[in-house]
């Protein structure tokens, strides 16, 4: 028996760079557990301000969308008051892998975040990071189902990634896999203030400690 299985489902990589506005994931789906790229772009300017989704996403994941598009309208108005981007835009997003049912909170929520603010900044995602983890209407990051989710999602990063992160309430999750599991930079978070420093920012801004803020 193979000391480290590969998941069940494991999605081919598409990039070796993601574009503007895609984040890659770890998702616990029908078929296992995965990798998955969440895309983004910028539709017709016809029913601005809208977010349109697609990829056979559950009614969670639907949910979990909009409040992710709500926190990443709040975060760009902080951060850019002057990104008139989201009031003037109607976006897309998609899941790649179509045939395949999407759900649950954990498997969208942050990174459908970091993909809407990657577009509307124009910046990349930091290449070889995935995340997980729900987040709520005031930046939180809440935990994903335990340590088999945890063990399971991490197997299914190591082929295509080097830095993973966690919610921070997995961490002991985390530290209980056996050694061989393990070998990825790991960060753990409680808001996404910090995850958009391991995201987008520089070395020295992801050193920083940060007082997090309510969106």
């Amino acid at each position: 028996m193979l000391a480290n299985p590969l998941p069940v489902f494991h999605m081919e990589r598409l990039y070796d760079q993601t574009p503007v506005g895609v984040v890659m994931g770890l998702a616990w789906t029908a078929m296992g557990c995965s990798t998955l790229y969440i895309e983004t772009t910028q539709g017709e300017q016809e029913g601005k301000g809208a977010l349109h989704v697609t990829g056979q996403l559950g009614d969670v994941m639907k949910e979990s969308a909009q409040i992710a598009h709500t926190v990443a309208r709040a975060i760009l108005l902080e951060k850019d008051p002057q990104n008139t981007f989201f009031a003037n835009s109607k976006l897309h997003l998609h899941i790649p892998a179509g045939a395949t049912p999407k759900d649950g909170p954990s498997a969208g929520c942050t990174m459908v975040v970091t993909s809407l603010l990657s577009l509307a900044m124009k910046k990349f995602v930091k290449k070889d990071l995935a995340m997980t983890g729900e987040i709520t209407l005031t930046g939180r990051i809440l935990p994903i189902g335990g340590d088999n989710q945890v063990k399971e999602k991490t197997i299914a990063a190591r082929s295509d990634i080097k830095t993973i992160i966690f919610p921070l309430v997995n961490r002991r999750d985390f530290a209980d896999l056996a050694p061989n599991v393990k070998g990825l930079d790991v960060h753990v978070v409680d808001h996404y203030d910090q995850i958009f420093d391991l995201a987008f920012g520089d070395e020295q801004q992801v050193k920083e400690n940060k007082t997090p803020k309510n969106y």
